[in-house]
């Protein structure tokens, strides 16, 4: 990747243009470079993909090895919409790329695919290595200005006339790492619909009493959440500002939205069984003694009597509540915290190929799009394949 000014010209003009270095943006810049199109990419930040990188602490989870419905289905309203791009770029076609870069992928016991380094460093270095395009860093959009795309950096303000442009600047969540939604209102003053942007794969705040203080940071495994009447095993983690972790995350959506939520405590266990073990415990067992025979460790005892207080004396009516325990709390955390967001241009803004309707030439991918996942993959594999998708149809534009 060169990072000279050989892709401006006079008075600013590019052929094409990505705004944005993170999965979206790079899958985009590199399907037009090989199209043959002169590609410059900017980034606001000293150095690109800093929420891809920050995703890669955790392992990188770059896709989910399943069934190409199955997978597709996990993006919920917007599946029919994203089909023909994560068709055109699949879990498959994600683990070659990753191999393609030189990182062997293993797919661990729930479907998840990883890179063997568990880190998104080394696919980074290699990636920006690969792609045939200028980079220029801390060149930060600030809007349009005339016909024109308006940048600061460090030299002063620029103003970049494009061919053709793909913007893929993610949702509002990790402002710090670059994406804050700024860019929202410059495209609704220019008629694009944006839905309004809402925190996904969170968690959710829980005013706990001074009793749960000694459980903070414990984990709480082999739970099940359910929510609208279906059951999701996952964990989760007592933060001391609330309920995080990935069995949250996966039914953050409905809950934001209005769903109630509840635990099983015990989600191997019948409840009529738990009843009965109850009822027959020794007459000079502890409560506490008998919660913990049934399996019940310090923090779900917590939680229990947390939201449970005081606890029903009658068997039947605590067993029911280990199995389906309500879980009252104070909505989500704040969006800026959010793994992801929900909310951006719309699917009627946009033609088939991505470019917004009311501003011929310019394509949308990422999260920028109105689209969300549950974690597990999802994220990352559809910010790949819509950055192919709209790199694919603006590298066959021409004004």
């Amino acid at each position: 990747m060169a990072d000279e000014d050989g892709a401006v010209g006079m008075e600013g003009k590019v052929d094409a243009l990505v705004v944005g270095s993170g999965p979206a943006g790079l899958m985009a810049a590199e399907t037009l470079a090989r199209a043959g199109r002169k590609v410059l990419i900017c980034e606001g930040k000293p150095s690109a993909g800093r929420k891809f990188l920050m995703a890669g602490k955790s392992g990188l989870n770059l896709t989910k090895d399943e069934d190409l419905g199955r997978f597709v289905n996990a993006y919920g309203d917007a599946a029919d919409w994203l089909y023909p791009m994560i068709a055109r770029l699949d879990p498959v076609e994600v683990m070659a790329f990753a191999e393609d870069l030189g990182q062997p992928v293993f797919t661990g016991s729930t479907g998840r695919v990883f890179p063997r380094a568990m880190k998104a460093s080394p696919l980074l270095r290699a990636w920006l290595k690969r792609i045939e395009a200028e980079l220029r860093l801390r060149w930060q959009w600030v809007g349009f200005e005339g016909e024109g795309l308006a940048f600061d950096a460090p030299d002063g303000r620029h103003v970049l006339h494009p061919q053709v442009t793909v913007l893929a600047l993610g949702g509002a969540s990790w402002a710090r790492l670059g994406s804050d939604g700024a860019w929202a209102p410059w495209l609704v003053e220019k008629g694009v619909e944006i839905a309004p942007f809402k925190p996904a794969n969170m968690g959710f705040v829980v005013e706990w009493s001074e009793y749960m203080a000694p459980n903070f940071g414990a984990p709480l495994k082999n739970i099940a959440l359910i929510v609208n009447g279906k059951s999701v095993k996952g964990e989760a983690v007592l933060s001391q500002r609330g309920l995080e972790g990935g069995g949250i995350y996966a039914v953050s959506a409905a809950v934001r939205d209005g769903a109630d939520l509840a635990m099983d405590l015990l989600p191997g266990r019948d409840e009529a069984e738990l009843a009965r073990r109850l009822k027959g415990r020794p007459k000079k067992q502890t409560l506490t003694k008998a919660l913990t025979k049934l399996g019940l460790d310090d923090a779900k005892r917590a939680l229990l009597r947390e939201f449970a207080h005081p606890l029903p004396e009658d068997a039947v009516a605590l067993a029911a509540l280990i199995k389906a325990l309500p879980i009252k709390h104070n909505g989500p955390r704040p969006m800026d915290e959010a793994i992801s967001t929900a909310g951006g241009v719309t699917q009627n803004a946009v033609t088939s190929g991505l470019m917004l309707r009311d501003l011929p030439g310019i394509h949308v991918a990422g999260e920028m799009l109105d689209w969300e996942a549950p974690t597990g993959g999802y994220l990352i594999s559809a910010c790949l394949a819509t950055g192919r998708w709209a790199g694919e149809h603006a590298a066959r534009y021409w004004p």
